[in-house]
């Protein structure tokens, strides 16, 4: 494994690693959108060296618990960016949400800035337009994999898309008046990545309660402000009586940062962005190249 700023280890060293948490699109998943054998056989290594393991995403619990199930992995899940939190056994251990009030007012700048948008919720997807949807998620897989092809990505995204329970809207204003949804997310995109500097910032200023991130290269994500995947990270340690210095997090995407800068061994992955990889004193191989795998033996054998 890379050590950034000159950061060596050796076998035998001071190291116990409790906890593991790792993010999905472009850590974990590699660019077949599924979890190596590699990286399948590192997790239940760890699992069985009584290693904590949890998974810290930006997609839905469903989404999430699909790719679990088809590599055999049992564990918590942090989803939607901490916005929702799940157990071995899928049962809601945590959520933090967005009030309509608060959604309906962060979609009303969304508008004025003419940008695209959808709500992630206890009912599915909703969007005005099913086709934009799918030109997000091209753009999501892209950031986390821009050496595969388009076509190629384009037609992983179009099988996603097929599972993400998305719902049509003629008027997304419809849906604050129910109130058995419950508001985890939303996501912003437009083709022109210029904009959402100064968007986020605007957004952060004049709306209560929110933290913006970002998941892709023209894409923004609005949650609660305490729906962080760092924030659910550091809350389910505790109740696990672990430290956060005695825990390891993989990640490759600003969404990533708030878990990262908490935890006590912060790895970027090989394909990350370059404020991840700022961030990290550790650097593993892409998400291609096993990195979750490569990083989870490197700790855990210097710890030996």
């Amino acid at each position: 494994m890379k050590k950034n700023n000159r950061i060596y280890m050796k076998k035998g060293e001071n190291i116990m690693i409790r906890c593991i948490a790792s993010d999905m699109d472009g850590t974990l998943l590699n660019s077949k959108q599924k979890i190596s054998p590699a990286n399948r056989d590192a997790i239940q290594f760890a699992q069985n060296q009584g290693v904590e393991f949890v998974i810290a995403t930006g997609r839905s619990y469903r989404e999430a618990k699909e790719v679990l199930e088809e590599a055999g992995i049992r564990c918590t899940v942090i989803a939607l960016n901490g916005a929702e939190v799940r157990n071995e056994a899928g049962g809601i251990t945590h959520r933090s949400v967005m009030s309509a009030k608060t959604a309906s007012k962060a979609a009303d700048y969304l508008e004025n800035f003419g940008v695209y948008y959808e709500f992630f919720t206890n009912k599915g997807t909703f969007t005005e337009n099913y086709e934009t949807s799918i030109d997000m998620l091209v753009d999501i897989f892209q950031s986390a994999n821009p050496e595969v092809p388009e076509e190629e990505i384009r037609m992983h995204v179009q099988n996603r898309g097929n599972n993400r329970y998305i719902q049509n809207m003629y008027d997304s204003k419809q849906i604050f008046n129910d109130p058995s949804i419950i508001f985890y997310k939303i996501v912003a995109f437009d083709k022109k990545e210029s904009i959402f500097e100064e968007l986020s910032s605007q957004l952060q200023s004049e709306v209560d309660d929110i933290h913006v991130t970002s998941s892709g290269f023209r894409n923004i994500e609005i949650n609660h402000i305490s729906a962080q995947k760092g924030i659910a990270l550091e809350r389910f340690v505790k109740e696990k009586g672990i430290s956060l210095q005695h825990t390891m997090a993989v990640g490759d995407h600003l969404n990533d940062l708030s878990m990262l800068e908490r935890v006590g061994f912060p790895i970027a992955m090989g394909n990350a962005v370059q404020s991840v990889k700022n961030l990290c004193p550790y650097e593993t191989s892409k998400n291609d190249e096993d990195g979750v795998a490569k990083a989870i033996h490197t700790f855990l054998e210097i710890g030996q």
